[in-house]
């Protein structure tokens, strides 16, 4: 079994045709909607509990 070919392919937001311009999404407006969703914050990554923006492993103190 082969995978779609590029012009077979949904559109990721609303399921229409892929355009090659714009893949994976069909329209520049489908992929504006999709970069706001990330930009809101309706989108996220799973990341470890207690993770924060900006927080990072802490770093040992260095002796002086």
């Amino acid at each position: 079994m082969s995978a779609p070919q590029p012009d077979q392919r949904k559109c990721a937001l609303c399921g229409k045709p892929q355009a090659e311009k714009f893949r994976p999404f069909c329209s520049k407006r489908c992929a504006d909607l999709d970069l706001g969703r990330w930009l809101k914050g309706e989108y996220s990554i799973p990341g470890a509990p207690g993770a924060e923006a900006g927080e990072g492993p802490e770093m040992p103190e260095s002796e002086p």
